[in-house]
């Protein structure tokens, strides 16, 4: 098992930054991709970037510019820095821990508990 735990959701303006990290603990070597998921009410959970063991990152297009993940190994933690926020941001965020197949298809196993993250215009 992995244990998420993520922090760093808050409120913000419009053009605003927030930095969401996740700590990791367990089993981790049995994933090897960690990722950032959001939810918008009303809205499916959606992939918003991804970063492999190996330092390999992908971006959703919707934030491709604007969000940055990152991963501190020594500390077992992966980041998500957002800057220039939007209203359109605004979700809970979720951490997750999963596999990432050469085809570039990611796979979650384990899920933190959430951070609401909101952008007010």
């Amino acid at each position: 098992q992995v244990q998420l735990v993520e922090s760093g959701g808050g409120s913000v303006q419009a053009g605003g930054s927030l930095r969401l990290s996740c700590a990791a603990s367990g089993s981790i070597l049995t994933i090897n991709a960690m990722g950032w998921y959001r939810q918008a009410p009303g809205k499916q959970r959606e992939l918003v970037a991804t970063i492999s063991s190996r330092g390999i990152k992908n971006i959703a297009d919707s934030v491709k510019g604007r969000f940055t993940i990152s991963r501190d190994d020594a500390k077992n933690t992966v980041s998500l820095q957002m800057n220039t926020l939007k209203p359109e941001d605004t979700a809970v965020y979720y951490c997750a821990g999963g596999t990432l197949a050469y085809t570039g298809t990611y796979s979650p196993r384990y899920w933190g508990q959430g951070t609401q993250v909101t952008v007010s215009s």
